[in-house]
């Protein structure tokens, strides 16, 4: 995961005690300098249309990462418990409740949902902004992304009030009720298969499934989860993380410890 903002900021001199009569003041020869060559040559030539150049739109910033307060899996949990969306915590976070807590610190905190389904999620936190994550270092507001959703798949939530990141938001493929793998779209599952729950409800994916996007990176920490997980994996989670290794990373070196 990929797990992906600012803001903008007169001397008055002492009077003398029998006035003076006030002058225009007199531009500088630097500052009149440009002006009377452009004058000069709008006299010579008719002016051409600017041309335009790409650029991103004024709304999109680009958005500061020092700023992430995640909060945590049960408070996001309890927002949306009403929710009829299959979402579910994803990521780092995933690993963690499938360890029983405890296992790392995190940044960040990410949930996922079907594509077709984020704004009940979004209704859920009226109090937020949402951005799509439109680029590399581009956040974009959600109401005028809405046509370039399909180039990314995060969604990040900002406390207006403190600015701060409070988590992400997955937009996966799906169909239907069939979970679809962005990374390959032949690896598909019901819901029912990729979330499980803690002993206090809140809904998490499998592991292996958490694994095969972590492989991408393969990060110090993604080693880790890696590690941390693979003694607990029963052999049908193992047969399921080789085949999709196999298909999406092939000759990872994870299949070998798999």
């Amino acid at each position: 995961m990929s797990r992906l903002r600012t803001s903008a900021r007169r001397r008055t001199g002492s009077l003398s005690q029998q006035p003076t009569p006030t002058r225009p003041r007199r531009r500088s020869a630097r500052a009149e300098a440009p002006e009377a060559a452009a004058t000069g040559a709008r006299s010579r030539r008719p002016r051409l249309p600017a041309r335009p150049s790409p650029r991103a739109p004024a709304s999109s910033f680009d958005p500061d990462a020092a700023k992430w307060d995640a909060w945590r899996p049960h408070e996001v949990a309890a927002r949306l418990a009403g929710v009829e969306a299959p979402w579910y915590v994803a990521a780092g976070w995933a690993i963690d409740l499938f360890l029983g807590g405890g296992h790392r610190e995190h940044e960040d905190l990410e949930i996922a949902v079907p594509n077709d389904r984020l704004d009940e999620v979004v209704a859920a936190f009226p109090e937020l902004e949402f951005f799509v994550i439109t680029g590399p270092q581009e956040a974009t507001p959600l109401a005028e992304a809405r046509d370039r959703l399909a180039e990314t798949h995060q969604t990040w939530a900002r406390e207006p009030e403190t600015e701060l990141w409070r988590f992400d938001v997955f937009r996966e493929p799906s169909d239907g009720g069939m979970w679809v793998c962005r990374r390959d779209e032949t690896i598909r599952l019901p819901y029912g298969e990729v979330i499980e729950r803690t002993e206090d409800g809140i809904p998490y994916a499998r592991p292996e499934i958490v694994l095969l996007f972590k492989a991408c990176h393969a990060r110090e920490r993604d080693q880790g989860d890696f590690e941390a997980v693979l003694p607990r994996l029963g052999a049908e989670r193992r047969r399921w993380l080789i085949d999709a290794l196999g298909r999406v990373h092939p000759g990872h070196p994870w299949l070998e410890a798999l």
